[in-house]
């Protein structure tokens, strides 16, 4: 079994390394530095030479403000390289696993959204990765993972930018009116390996055109994240909830963005870990 991982150098691919490196199936690791996808026919030529059973695409354009500023590199990436894939994909016969977001709803809503919810993102991030959703599930061996707030060992990501603002700030604001789900990457990893054993093991049939949601479970506003973090952590620092008014940035984020997970529960018979237990664990981690 061959298994192309994109954006292998982000959060999600370096969490996926981990815990994939003893696995007996063969993974090609990539970056946007080693494989352009925007160059239709390289990714063509490429993927039909390797022969891939699987691609899982982590590759995105994430920073959510300079979006706003850059939607021509958003939707490069979000949505011109997902279409080239599934392109190539379609040639060969090729699955396609592909993350996206919560940012492609608008937040209106006041219980956790549903995979059939309908779609209407309010940032250029949110809107480019409602595109790229759209190539994958308009093809018949694409599939969609949504997930929310994510975090990991690697990169930058909220949890290690609140323990910075921590040694430098005695005091630290954080938005407590944004409400959704923190999501360690490691768990989303283990969730799509297993997704991967499910159809290749198993033998089950690829649910082809179908959206799943992943986050972990419990819900929390930004300043409950930043509070579990610095008690977990048990580090002393005045940290002030504040309004999404307060702290106005380029892009609109939606105000509630909850995942339902019971559809990806209930068909991959998954136990996903309590946000605030998965934080403990990194944290943990990162104190040794």
């Amino acid at each position: 079994m061959k298994i192309l991982v994109t954006g292998a150098t982000g959060q999600l691919g370096q969490e996926f390394m981990q815990l994939a490196k003893d696995l007996p199936w063969q993974f090609i690791y990539s970056s946007t530095r080693h494989l352009d996808l925007l160059d239709l026919p390289k990714v063509a030529d490429y993927i039909r030479f390797e022969s891939f059973d699987y691609i899982l695409n982590f590759a995105a354009y994430t920073a959510v403000d300079k979006a706003e500023s850059e939607p021509d590199k958003a939707f490069a990436l979000n949505a011109d390289a997902v279409f080239n894939m599934v392109q190539a994909a379609e040639w060969v016969g090729t699955k396609i696993i592909h993350i996206s977001t919560d940012y492609v709803f608008d937040g209106r809503k006041c219980q956790p959204y549903t995979e059939i919810d309908p779609v209407n993102p309010l940032s250029i991030y949110g809107k480019s990765k409602a595109k790229g959703e759209q190539f994958v599930l308009n093809y018949h061996g694409g599939m969609v993972i949504r997930t929310s707030w994510l975090y990991s060992h690697y990169g930058n990501n909220f949890v290690k930018t609140m323990l910075r603002l921590a040694r430098e700030r005695e005091t630290i604001t954080v938005v407590y009116d944004q409400i959704g789900t923190p999501t360690y990457a490691g768990d989303l990893a283990a969730a799509i390996l297993h997704v991967l054993d499910w159809g290749i093991n198993r033998q089950m049939p690829f649910p082809s055109g179908e959206i799943f949601h992943f986050s972990n479970e419990g819900v929390a506003s930004w300043y409950d994240f930043a509070r579990e973090i610095f008690d977990l952590a048990h580090i002393k620092v005045d940290l002030q909830p504040i309004e999404t008014k307060q702290f106005p940035r380029p892009a609109q984020r939606p105000f509630y963005s909850v995942l339902s997970k019971d559809k990806f529960k209930k068909i991959f018979k998954f136990s996903i870990p309590h946000w605030k237990d998965s934080l403990k664990t990194l944290i943990k981690d990162l104190a040794n």
